[in-house]
């Protein structure tokens, strides 16, 4: 029996998965009415597409292009296959920049301004990788002109959270809140309706490989730390999600039943 609430997972690397076909089944069973599917690169963009090809109105993909995965002969064919299969996305992640990454600042700047302007060409949202990065990515974006973005599994500066606040900019949760006291924080500081759950799957929490399913112990500490019940922390950062990344079935209905509105850590893993 499936629990009296919606959950969608707004960050899964489903690709990384050995075993994706059960763990989705897992998902639905936990009450998991969507997910969002992301990639790093050519080859795990693809492989998102097919997911959520094979898994209409469950699976939503965002295609990406990942600081760590950043090599000069592979730029070009990247941003092009963003560039053709953009439409094909609910948003565009995972992208943004990691100053603790091998790859020089001056390039993941260079290919994160091109991925900005796809964005914004596109109307699309940006789910943002940024570690030592935050307030370079926040500049980027806004100088960009991008509408939409969700910063990741946020444990920068609650200064600095404010700045994204205001400029109508989300973060995601992730089960790191279990003992992560700066992502604590952050979710603590920002309201609800700002907040995307996520497991970021398959990462490792405390020695254990994360599923989609697990996004039900981020809406947990999401509700545990904001002093709502689980039902409504569940709820609510479901609706976020379908706004965030107007989502919808096959017919053009909102996923799981919800309504759209039309709302439009530096030290933090990735």
């Amino acid at each position: 029996m499936r629990p009296p609430f919606r959950l969608i997972d707004g960050h899964a690397h489903l690709n990384e998965l050995d075993d994706a076909g059960t763990a989705l089944a897992e998902a639905r069973d936990a009450g998991v009415r969507a997910i969002i599917g992301v990639g790093m690169d050519v080859p795990s963009n693809r492989a998102i597409l097919a997911l959520a090809a094979a898994h209409p109105s469950f699976v939503f993909p965002a295609i990406g292009y990942h600081p760590w995965e950043i090599r000069g002969e592979e730029i070009e064919e990247t941003l092009a296959f963003l560039e053709a299969h953009i439409h094909e996305c609910v948003a565009v992640g995972e992208v943004g920049l990691d100053y603790k990454a091998k790859v020089k600042k001056p390039r993941q700047r260079a290919v994160f301004e091109r991925v900005i302007d796809l964005a914004v060409q596109s109307d699309k949202p940006l789910i943002l990788h940024c570690r030592y990065s935050h307030a370079r990515a926040l500049a980027m974006i806004l100088e960009g002109g991008v509408k939409r973005a969700v910063f990741h599994w946020y444990t920068g500066s609650l200064e600095l959270l404010d700045e994204i606040l205001a400029a109508g900019y989300c973060i995601s949760a992730t089960p790191a809140l279990r003992y992560s006291s700066p992502h604590r924080e952050a979710v603590r500081h920002a309201p609800l309706d700002r907040i995307l759950i996520e497991t970021d799957c398959p990462v490792e929490y405390e020695g254990i490989r994360s599923r989609p399913r697990d996004v039900l112990t981020t809406a947990r500490e999401v509700a545990e730390i904001q002093g709502v019940s689980l039902a409504e922390a569940a709820n609510l950062t479901s609706r976020n999600a379908v706004d965030f990344y107007r989502l919808s079935g096959p017919g053009g209905e909102t996923t799981g039943g919800l309504h759209h509105t039309g709302r439009a850590g530096d030290d933090a893993p990735p």
